[in-house]
């Protein structure tokens, strides 16, 4: 899915004390924009038809608590067509949250599927440069998840059940089982992901997700390996991706950014629906952020250079060989409302 991100799985994993600390209603409303002005080349030749201004993403988002046990998320994408055949189509996420006690949480509704790396927790808004994987997957399905985050608060484990990420409309039924583990350790985090998906009846693909993060001063780095397989294929490194992200931060008006993807897949089956068969493809890029407002990275500007080399076999696929792609864009986080029953 093109407009797709991946967003941010800790959510289901956060005490409902960083709502409140007692048991009345909150709400809180955001406004998030990203406007760019992009100049996209394959093989030097400017592609007109992708190039020029865009207003990428509006995102609407609601959250809040009703009492100090249950919760709520929304995600709106104002920018997106609601489509008669699915209402929640625009619809990133809406699902309640139950809090049981200080360790166990439980939710329903639409919600990200929870797969592991740092790539697809971002937010849509936050990123310039994508892997073949990330801009073909569609994270956010109906489903259930239990979570339950250890005493210390650095670990929270999460088994949840939703729609398969494949699901058609005439095969709604399809399922995926996904386990998730968010870790947090200051120097190092961790978004790791067991998942199951059924991309046709009976038929499942298998991802091993491993999203780490090391912190050291100004400095970030997101190394995420993800291993796919399915049935009569060989299990390990024939389709996979590997994505890394160093951020550095050298004073609070600025940040620095470069970004390395690389999507193969040599297997011969069609499970992959993702990164597609006989599709090989390395990506690079960077670029600089700009914080006007005393160095708050909610308001910025970004400039960034990227280019993608090699063999997509997806005739719809976004990456192509030899495309460099020059995006200048702003982008807003407007924090609208914040209110709390008195």
């Amino acid at each position: 899915m093109k407009l797709c991100l991946a967003l941010l799985p800790a959510l289901f994993c956060v005490s409902l004390s960083a709502f409140a600390d007692d048991d009345k209603p909150t709400i809180n409303v955001d406004l998030q924009t990203r406007v760019s002005y992009l100049n996209d080349r394959v093989d030097n030749e400017i592609r007109h038809d992708a190039s020029d201004f865009k207003g990428e993403y509006l995102l609407l988002m609601v959250s809040g608590q009703i009492n100090d046990r249950i919760s709520y998320l929304w995600r709106q994408r104002l920018n997106k067509k609601i489509d008669k055949d699915d209402k929640f189509d625009a619809t990133d996420w809406v699902y309640v949250n139950y809090k049981a006690d200080a360790n166990w949480s439980f939710a329903a509704g639409k919600q990200v599927a929870m797969v592991g790396g740092y790539e697809y927790d971002r937010s849509p808004i936050d990123i310039y440069l994508a892997s073949e994987f990330w801009n073909n997957v569609a994270p956010f399905q109906f489903g259930a998840s239990a979570s339950y985050t250890t005493t210390n608060g650095k670990s929270c484990f999460t088994a949840q059940v939703t729609q398969s990420l494949f699901h058609t409309p005439s095969r709604n039924d399809m399922l995926a089982y996904h386990l998730h583990w968010a870790g947090n350790y200051g120097w190092f985090n961790s978004l790791y992901s067991l998942n199951m998906i059924e991309y046709s009846p009976k038929h499942f693909i298998s991802y091993i997700a491993l999203g780490n993060k090391f912190n050291v001063g100004n400095a970030s780095l997101e190394l995420d390996l993800m291993n796919r397989a399915a049935s009569h294929q060989t299990f390990f490194l024939k389709d996979c991706s590997v994505m890394a992200r160093l951020d550095y931060r050298p004073i609070s008006h600025l940040g620095l950014f470069g970004k390395f993807i690389y999507d193969v897949n040599r297997t011969d089956t069609d499970a992959d629906m993702c990164v597609h068969s006989d599709t090989e493809l390395t990506a690079f890029g960077g670029g600089v952020e700009y914080y006007p407002t005393k160095g708050n990275p909610d308001v910025r500007l970004g400039l960034s250079v990227s280019h993608s080399t090699g063999t997509n076999s997806n005739p719809s696929g976004t990456m192509l060989s030899n495309q460099t792609i020059v995006r200048l864009g702003f982008i807003a986080k407007l924090h609208l409302l914040k209110w709390k029953s008195k």
